[in-house]
């Protein structure tokens, strides 16, 4: 088993930044990829951005070049810099982590507030 917990959510003005953290303890060692999705009100979950152990990373369309996915293997923490926030980007950001099974672990989810 693997637990995910988020940290670094909150409330900011539209262009500013923030930072998600997730580390993972319990059975870590065996984690490949990490990542980060969001879920808006009334939309569906989607995929923000994933980064494997060899930090091939992969994002979504509408957060190229404003969001950046790292992580450090010996910490087992991802992380999400967010940057030239916009309202659009208001959801809750789940952890996501995927250790070679049939499934993924999820974080409990931070929830990010931009303002306009």
């Amino acid at each position: 088993q693997v637990q995910l917990v988020e940290s670094g959510g909150g409330l900011v003005q539209a262009g500013g930044s923030l930072r998600l953290s997730c580390a993972a303890s319990g059975s870590s060692l065996s984690i490949n990829t990490m990542g980060w999705y969001r879920q808006a009100p009334g939309k569906q979950r989607e995929l923000v951005a994933i980064i494997t152990t060899s930090r091939s990373t992969n994002y979504a369309d509408s957060v190229k070049g404003r969001f950046t996915i790292s992580r450090d293997n010996a910490k087992n923490t991802v992380y999400l810099q967010m940057n030239s926030l916009k309202a659009e980007d208001t959801a809750i950001y789940y952890c996501w982590a995927w250790a070679f099974g049939p499934d993924g672990y999820w974080g409990q989810g931070t929830q990010v507030t931009v303002s306009s």
